[in-house]
């Protein structure tokens, strides 16, 4: 293979696509050359040989069905293998070891990866994140591949069998960004179906209503994104009704998943997923909350004193375990918050997700905090916002989304009291973070 190969057309490019059938060259090049088609700012592939694609095979069913001592080997293999971990107090139980956050991997990556992981299969993906650590995420290309034995799963508690649908397109991330990477790829693993990156954004199209008949002539069969960029979906014609919609990154509140569902006549699932960690919890439909995913990911919930909480008590989520080899979390505080329930069937439920640190709000006397908030704007069809009480008490409300402001303004009074000083402010336009609460009220973070 010549060093030419990298500026072929990317359904010829069989460097990044090994093994690359004819119909799957043909179904992206119908993809790429169509009229409507968006203008792309990158490439990407799947890397997968014959030899990983058959381990795939074997690795869905060893992720849906682990060994049952399964946590006890990872151990192990942290104390014997990773550096990081490698001069722990080992002969305390798990409980008693030391946590990790992402601003330790964020310092000190190198240190996480094992050192029976081959560099030369390393691939990086890099995040920006919301917590102010970018963070470079070490993983293999089959384990972007394991991404999608989670998806079939999740889909699955729906009713939906992937693997039965037809259609040529399999994937649609959805984006909606000044500027964003976005590429074109297949899926060997799924019938060779195509897998699109895309930016809804007008100035990645011929026209905005080019959008529309683009969407309609691929058909994807599953469109993930975040509430903002699915928002966006609402405002563009187009008929085509996928099988499910991923709403991933952050809440998905319930007046926008409404719309969604309404619109879309599809299941709008909530997911739960992390790049340090990949899929996590998910809406299976019951109505207990988000359901846990990998069967390999011990998930405890902490104070801030680093230790469990009472059975019921929220807590901050903290993560062991995982499917990517190349970083292997061990007791790794994410940041978030939320509730564990288990239901009668044995299924083990997030509650009350919040990806923020406890934030206390001061409304008429007493104190809420940000899951009541979360409460308070759930019916309304917001993509985006954020909530901020300054020190005198007033707030100021920043919004992305089609809602009734009147009606939110109201539903904020009657809350923080009819004397309460609201005040709406435009997003800035370089803001990232889909839910935010702050506040400067005096005690507000003493909770």
């Amino acid at each position: 293979m010549t060093s030419q190969t990298t500026d072929l057309a990317p359904w010829l490019d069989t460097r990044r696509l090994p093994n690359l059938s004819v119909r799957a060259a043909e179904r992206l090049q119908r993809c790429l050359q169509h009229p409507a088609a968006p203008s792309l700012s990158g490439r990407s592939g799947h890397h997968l040989d014959a030899v990983a694609l058959s381990q795939l095979a074997a690795d869905k069913q060893a992720l849906q069905h682990p060994e049952t001592n399964w946590l006890a080997a990872f151990l192990d293999h942290c104390r014997r293998q990773v550096p990081r971990y490698r001069d722990y107090p080992w002969h305390q139980p798990l409980e008693a070891l030391p946590c990790t956050s992402r601003q330790d991997l964020s310092c000190e990556i190198a240190t996480f990866v094992p050192d029976d992981i081959d560099p030369r299969q390393l691939i990086v993906f890099e995040t920006s994140g919301t917590t102010g650590h970018p963070l470079r995420v070490p993983s293999l290309p089959l384990v972007a591949a394991r991404y999608h034995c989670f998806h079939e799963r999740i889909v699955g508690w729906h009713g939906i069998d992937l693997q039965s649908l037809p259609g040529d397109t399999g994937v649609m991330l959805v984006g909606d960004q000044q500027r964003c990477f976005t590429y074109a790829s297949v899926l060997p693993y799924w019938d060779d179906k195509v897998l699109l990156k895309l930016n809804m954004n007008p100035a990645d199209w011929p026209s905005a209503e080019a959008r529309g008949r683009y969407l309609d002539q691929v058909k994807p069969l599953l469109m993930t994104g975040d509430p903002r960029s699915l928002s966006t979906l609402l405002n563009i014609e187009f008929t085509h009704r996928p099988a499910a919609i991923l709403s991933t990154s952050m809440t998905l509140l319930q007046g926008l998943k409404d719309r969604l569902a309404s619109r879309f006549e599809c299941p709008v699932i909530n997911l739960y997923s992390m790049n340090e960690a990949g899929p996590i919890a998910a809406d299976d439909g019951s109505g207990h909350g988000l359901r846990l995913i990998q069967n390999t990911l011990k998930v405890e919930l902490l104070n801030r004193q680093g230790r469990p909480v009472a059975a019921g008590e929220r807590g901050e989520i903290t993560l062991t375990g995982g499917f990517n080899p190349c970083l292997p979390l061990l007791r790794y505080r994410t940041g978030d918050y939320a509730c564990l329930y288990e239901s009668a069937e044995g299924h083990r439920y997030l509650q009350q997700l919040d990806g923020r640190p406890p934030v206390r709000f001061h409304a008429a006397g007493r104190w809420l905090n940000n899951v009541d908030i979360t409460h308070l704007m759930q019916p309304f069809e917001l993509a985006q916002y954020q909530l901020h009480q300054q020190a005198d008490g007033s707030l100021i409300v920043r919004l992305r989304g089609h809602t009734d402001e009147p009606a939110l303004r109201q539903a904020l009074l009657d809350t923080f009291g009819i004397d309460c000083d609201i005040r709406f402010a435009p997003f800035p336009l370089d803001a990232d973070k889909l839910i935010q609460y702050t506040s400067d009220y005096p005690g507000a973070h003493d909770g």
